[in-house]
């Protein structure tokens, strides 16, 4: 196993101090909450990955839960005896103690007031609890999909909220202020309902932070209030955060905190300025993140409201477009009488597309589907149906001769058969 980096050194004082904001909260949270280097790779809870100072620290840890008087005998379903015979019991442990650099007597002490905090904030039911706030479901928070390697996804924009009179309408006085905080703890208990805590499992989600229109200075205190709220009281949940939309200044400030920030700290942070979200998004060739298909279409996904409750999705395949290229895509082997649906997006289209339909005999003529249009950056994918009159073949094509910039894109069909 790889030695982990050194320990930075402390960051050096500023001669003033640095005006707590939304974006420098976001920093401040990285580097309190993450920092000692990972003494086992992210996620996995496999006992054979465990160092022996690791397995120190959690015997540690399940002995003076022996001798502790909890308020909850468990979390999440999790039971917290360290008699019980159930591995999800190691891998919640886990979490806390690496919240607190494998201090198994701070551990305790995290997790002690974590759960006194349920009780006062009734936590435990906040599932089951009409907050309202329905104009934000979908909008402002909400949990959509999974990455691609299963975990969940947590969507935030903020941007509605630049509009005064939603902002007052939520965060107006006090109780609208407690109202939200509630309704946004509930979104994140949604997302850990979803999750396996099992060694080798899915034990964590990804969250997507949309920072287009965000007014900063309006909501700096409901959103420290939430940091430090996820801080206290879900440690080690976030395998990943992927901010998009990312304004210049915030990139500026990352690279200020970024050489006093551990590699395992900035391996959970992702920024992507605004025009490159979806091949962020999309990324993988095994750096991984979001299929697709799963991706929302206003991020230049092809998942729309409602898509994800009929099942899993079929999945799209991704193709790229280099500049100064037409690609054409040719969907074959269609019967006559047959009806083919197609979904395609290309990330920050701003280039040129048309979708015809080849009969297959030689003196057929071409239909014109859709004629060649311009599609501009903001626009959603394209879904459309035709029903072939003969056999033939579908072509969709995409000019990016005029542009030099290569895009990623994604496309899928179905073709329901003619019935007899």
């Amino acid at each position: 196993m790889s030695q982990p980096p050194p320990t930075p050194l402390p960051p050096p004082s500023p001669s003033k101090p640095l005006k707590k904001t939304f974006l420098t909260s976001l920093m401040a949270a990285a580097t309190t909450t993450l920092r000692s280097p990972s003494p086992y790779k992210e996620d996995t809870y496999l006992p054979s990955s465990l160092t022996p100072t690791t397995q120190s620290s959690l015997q540690h840890l399940k002995t003076l839960l022996s001798s502790t008087t909890l308020t909850h005998s468990s979390l999440w379903g999790i039971p917290l005896s360290p008699s019980a015979a159930d591995d999800r019991t190691d891998v919640l442990l886990l979490k806390f103690l690496r919240a607190r650099d494998f201090n198994a007597q701070d551990s305790l002490s995290m997790l002690t007031k974590s759960l006194q905090w349920r009780d006062s904030f009734k936590a435990d039911s906040i599932l089951s609890e009409d907050i309202g706030f329905k104009e934000l479901e979908g909008v402002v928070a909400y949990m959509s999909g999974c990455d691609r390697e299963g975990h969940p996804v947590c969507y935030n924009a903020y941007g509605v909220f630049k509009e005064k009179g939603v902002y007052e309408r939520v965060f107006g006085d006090d109780e609208k202020m407690e109202r939200f905080l509630r309704w946004r703890v509930q979104v994140l208990e949604r997302g850990i309902s979803l999750l396996q805590f099992k060694p080798g499992g899915v034990n964590s989600i990804i969250q997507v932070t949309d920072l287009k229109d965000m007014p900063k200075r309006e909501l700096r205190v409901a959103s420290n209030q939430i940091l430090a709220l996820f801080q206290d009281n879900y440690p080690e949940l976030v395998a990943k955060t992927i901010f998009i939309n990312v304004p210049w200044y915030f990139s500026v400030l990352y690279s200020m905190f970024s050489p006093f920030l551990t590699q395992r700290t900035k391996s959970k942070f992702v920024i992507a300025r605004e025009g490159c979200v979806v091949e962020t998004l999309y990324k993988d060739a095994l750096g991984r993140y979001i299929r697709p298909e799963y991706v929302p279409v206003q991020y230049g996904g092809l998942s729309r409201p409602g898509d994800l409750q009929a099942g899993p999705p079929k999945p799209a395949s991704e193709f790229t477009v280099k500049g100064g290229e037409k690609v054409n895509l040719e969907i074959e082997g269609i019967e006559g009488g047959a009806t083919i649906t197609w979904d395609i997006v290309v990330g920050g289209w701003d280039l040129d597309y048309s979708a015809e339909y080849e009969p297959s005999a030689e003196d057929g003529y071409t239909v014109t589907i859709e004629k060649t249009r311009r599609i501009s950056a903001s626009d959603e994918p394209i879904h459309n149906s035709y029903t072939s009159r003969e056999p033939g073949k579908m072509v969709l094509s995409i000019d990016n001769t005029g542009s030099r910039r290569r895009k990623v894109a994604a496309y899928r069909y179905f073709v329901r058969r003619p019935s007899i």
